[in-house]
C-alpha cells in the first residue's frame, strides 16, 4: 500500500515539473513576439522600457517608471488579443519623451498650449476623454463616437454629416470654453489621445479634399486661400490653372509662411504640424494613435479609456489605412529637391517624435 501511494505521489510530481516546464516555453514564446518591432513602417525607435508619464502639467517628463493610471482607467485588465498593445503604446510615449528631449529639434517639437491648442481639444465630461482634433487622419469618426458619448445621439448611423462638425449643436464642448482652473483639472485627470498619420501622405490627402475635389461648402478653400498661396508662390505667373501641389509645397516650406497662415485663419489646421495642434511635448497624452494601424489602435484606445462597451468605431474600409508610397513618391516628383527640403525642414519634428521615416526621395 506505502510503495503504491509512493508511485502516485512521484507521478504527481513529475506531471507538476512536465507542467511548469511547458508554461516557462510558452512563456519565453510569448516575450519573444511581444518584442518585436510592431511599427515596421516607421522609423527605428528608441529600446522598448515600460516607461510612463503621470502628470499632464509637466513639459519634462518625470523620471519614475510605471505604468500609468489613465491606462486602465476602468481597473480591468488588458486580455485577448489586445494584451500586447499596451507594449507597443508605452514604446511610442517613450520614443515621444526622448524626442521632446532633444534640445536639438526643441523649436520644432515644442509650443505653447495657446488657445490654438485648446481649441483642437474637444471633451466627453461623462467619460473624462479629451480628444486633439489632427485633421486629415480619421477625426471625423472620433468626433462621431464622442458624439454619441456625450448623448446628443444614441447612435453613430444616427448623425447627420452636416451635424458632426458643427460645433454648436453636436454637443462636443472645446476645452477652451473652460476656466483656466477647469482646464488643468481636465489636463490632467482625463484620458488624453489624438491620432496621427505619415506627415507627408497628410498633407496630399489635405491638398486633395480641400483643393482639388473642394467640397461645395468650403468655397473658401478654391475662391480664397489657393489664390492667396498662388500670387506668392507660383513661379510661372502665366498659367492660369488652380492651386498646383507644388504651389503648396512651396508654400507651405516657407520660413516666412506664417504671414499668410494669420490671413487664412483655423482653416490652417488642415495642414499645420501635430505639434501646433496637439503640443505633444507639453500635455501629456495617455495614447497616439497611428493611422496606419488603426485597425488594432482603434479598439485599444476604446478600451484604455474604458468606453468599449458603450460604443464601436465606425468600420474601416479595407485598405483605406495602408501607407501609400507610390502616391507620395507620384506627388513628390515633380518637386524640387530645395522645396521638399525646406518642407522637410518643417515637418522634422512631427517625423521624428512619432517615428515616421524620412521619404527615400529625400536621401537619393
Amino acid at each position: 500500500w506505502l510503495t503504491s501511494d509512493n508511485m502516485h505521489h512521484q507521478w504527481l510530481l513529475l506531471a507538476a515539473c512536465f507542467w511548469v516546464i511547458f508554461m516557462f516555453m510558452v512563456a519565453s514564446k510569448f516575450i519573444t513576439l511581444t518584442f518585436k518591432d510592431p511599427d515596421g513602417y516607421g522609423a527605428k525607435q528608441e529600446p522598448l522600457m515600460l516607461t510612463a508619464v503621470t502628470k499632464v502639467e509637466e513639459v519634462h517628463v518625470p523620471e519614475e517608471k510605471h505604468w500609468p493610471e489613465e491606462f486602465q482607467p476602468t481597473g480591468k485588465a488588458f486580455s485577448g488579443n489586445l494584451i500586447h498593445q499596451p507594449l507597443v503604446h508605452m514604446e511610442r510615449l517613450e520614443l515621444l519623451r526622448n524626442v521632446c528631449k532633444d534640445t536639438a529639434l526643441r523649436d520644432l517639437s515644442h509650443t505653447t498650449v495657446s488657445k490654438f491648442v485648446l481649441d483642437r481639444i474637444f471633451v466627453c465630461d461623462k467619460h473624462k476623454i479629451l480628444f486633439c482634433q489632427t485633421p486629415k487622419v480619421g477625426n471625423t469618426q472620433w468626433k462621431k463616437v464622442l458624439i454619441v458619448l456625450n448623448g446628443a445621439f444614441s447612435s453613430i448611423e444616427e448623425i447627420p454629416e452636416n451635424i458632426v462638425h458643427d460645433h454648436e449643436k453636436n454637443g462636443l464642448p472645446r476645452l477652451s470654453s473652460f476656466s483656466d482652473s477647469e482646464i488643468k483639472k481636465r489636463l490632467n485627470l482625463y484620458f488624453k489621445f489624438f491620432i496621427v498619420r505619415d506627415p507627408f501622405e497628410r498633407l496630399i490627402s489635405a491638398f486633395k479634399d480641400k483643393f482639388v475635389h473642394n467640397p461645395r461648402f468650403e468655397p473658401w478653400y478654391r475662391h480664397e486661400i489657393a489664390p492667396g498661396i498662388i500670387r506668392k508662390y507660383r513661379k510661372n505667373r502665366t498659367e492660369t490653372k488652380g492651386l498646383q501641389f507644388e504651389d503648396f509645397v512651396r508654400y507651405l516650406g516657407d520660413p516666412n509662411h506664417r504671414w499668410l497662415d494669420v490671413q487664412f485663419g483655423d482653416h490652417i489646421i488642415h495642414w499645420v504640424t501635430y505639434v501646433e495642434l496637439c503640443a505633444p511635448c507639453e500635455i501629456t497624452y495617455s495614447v497616439i494613435g497611428h493611422h496606419e494601424t488603426l485597425e488594432d489602435d482603434a479598439p485599444y484606445i476604446l478600451k484604455a479609456a474604458g468606453i468599449d462597451h458603450l460604443v464601436s468605431y465606425p468600420t474601416i474600409p479595407p485598405g483605406i489605412t495602408v501607407y501609400n508610397r507610390t502616391k507620395v513618391e507620384r506627388y513628390f516628383s515633380g518637386i524640387s529637391k530645395r522645396d521638399i527640403r525646406r518642407l522637410y525642414a518643417r515637418f522634422e519634428g512631427d517625423f521624428k517624435l512619432f517615428g515616421y521615416r524620412e521619404p527615400d526621395f529625400l536621401l537619393n
